[in-house]
């Protein structure tokens, strides 16, 4: 595990030994966690549709491998146990149980699109169990949740990247890029340039400029947590993707985004070392004003787009939706119309809020999974936090639970899992959530197993254990 040495900085970190070479997260699992942000998941292959993107078929990789690995007993998941598998349990079990209905017709008609969106949204959970249990699975240390987070970050540095290019060229570079990726087709869905105000709202390579601001958020306290503790490479690049991060969040003008930066910046700050935690009260404030001293009219048009009212029409068409939203749910209140299933006709019939969404599809099951499986990691991983007593440890689960608990609030403001990012980066957070959970639960153990009489023991020093 990696600790601070008497000398090191709050930015340097010392370790007891070095990072294992043939353990730690597999490569499949870093490619994994590059291709979430990297490839556009517009980009598929046509026999797979919608889940035929990139970082959904290395995911569902990682999840036949590991269950072949189970399988053939190379490796057991019995010792590796935490709240986040809690979680994903539930969510498993409402789409098992959904998914019977619908097939076997109790939860009433169904159609062949509706089965077929329903298979995807199991491959869905296919992938995401993959995620959650070989990221807790291997990330045994510091040192291995920084080999993922590098390759998670360097993924969002290049979507940031592009979102600003778009941004400021009104120009989308990724339909050149596209067009290097043989035998994958444009499946659609996407939706690059959005006009607010006097400026343009961009996606980088997500869908919309909604789920670019949610998930550049979620990955904001993990880059500032490398920023801090990486040994390896500059550290001016480091905090260069951190800054790419904030200037994507403004560039959405998204009152999502703003929602979840809010978030992700009061959970994961306090967990800083004291001196990052004085750096945050001048840099956030600095950062701000530099991005509106930047961008002519910004503050202007995030501030209209923070104070409409129910007459705007994101408003006004979101609560529009609750009356219907109540009559489908009372028409099927357990199962729902089956996971996945609700296709809109028209972009008014829309439902930006998954928590509804999930009453519609997967019904009262599904309802309460979703917000356990929002919840309770990002919560349990925050216990964790305050209980860690290595600085490097500590600052990593404060920064997994602030961008673990951004999913709750930000799924209010739009159907996160329709949403191919988020829905594979916040089951990756949920694994590394757990990791961090049994991080901890290791570090405290061995001193609470051992009762030294008072007469042995040296005031301020923990003896008779070795990390």
């Amino acid at each position: 595990m990696m600790v601070h040495g008497a000398g090191a900085g709050p930015g340097e970190l010392t370790t007891t030994q070095a990072p294992p070479s043939r353990d730690g997260p597999p490569w499949l699992l870093r490619c994994a966690a590059l291709a979430i942000f990297a490839f556009p998941a517009n980009m598929v292959l046509d026999p797979l549709g919608a889940a035929g993107h990139v970082a959904m078929l290395l995911s569902l990789m990682l999840f036949f491998l590991w269950g072949a690995s189970a399988l053939l007993g190379l490796h057991g998941s019995s010792t590796s146990r935490h709240p986040g598998r809690i979680a994903l349990a539930m969510m498993l079990l409402a789409t098992c149980i959904t998914y019977v209905l619908l097939y076997s017709g109790l939860s009433g008609p169904s159609t062949v699109a509706g089965r077929a969106s329903a298979d995807r949204w199991v491959l869905l959970m296919a992938a995401s169990t993959g995620l959650v249990l070989v990221t807790a699975e291997t990330v045994k240390s510091t040192a291995h949740a920084l080999v993922l987070v590098r390759a998670l970050v360097r993924g969002a540095f290049f979507c940031c990247a592009l979102a600003a290019i778009q941004f400021i060229t009104r120009t989308n570079p990724m339909e050149t890029l596209q067009t290097f990726m043989v035998g994958f087709s444009d499946n659609g869905g996407n939706t690059t340039f959005q006009l607010r105000g006097g400026l343009m709202r961009v996606a980088g390579t997500t869908f919309t400029p909604i789920e670019l601001g949610v998930v550049a958020s979620m990955a904001l306290p993990l880059s500032v947590w490398r920023s801090v503790f990486d040994p390896v490479g500059r550290k001016w690049l480091h905090w260069l993707v951190t800054g790419s991060l904030v200037f994507a969040i403004a560039a959405t003008i998204s009152r999502s985004g703003m929602i979840s930066a809010a978030v992700a910046v009061l959970v994961s700050v306090p967990f800083l070392p004291k001196i990052g935690r004085q750096w945050a009260l001048i840099v956030i404030p600095v950062s701000v004003l530099g991005l509106f001293v930047a961008v002519p009219g910004l503050i202007a048009t995030l501030f209209g787009a923070a104070t409409v009212s129910s007459s705007d029409p994101s408003i006004s068409t979101r609560l529009n939706n609750y009356p219907r939203v109540e009559a489908m749910f009372l028409s099927r209140p357990v199962g729902g119309t089956g996971p996945g299933t609700y296709m809109p006709a028209n972009a008014l019939e829309l439902l930006d809020n998954q928590y509804l969404h999930s009453a519609v599809d997967m019904g009262l099951i599904g309802a309460v999974a979703v917000v356990v499986y929002f919840i309770l990691p990002g919560m349990t991983t925050l216990q964790a936090a305050r209980h860690a007593s290595d600085p490097s440890l500590r600052c990593l689960a404060g920064a997994v639970a602030g961008a673990a608990l951004v999913a709750a609030p930000a799924s209010a403001t739009f159907d996160s899992l329709s949403f191919p990012v988020f829905s594979l980066l916040y089951p990756l957070i949920v694994g590394l959530g757990g990791a961090v959970w049994m991080l901890v639960k290791n570090e405290s153990a061995p001193f609470q197993a051992v009762a030294l009489p008072p007469a042995t023991s040296t005031p301020g020093r923990r003896t008779g254990t070795k990390e």
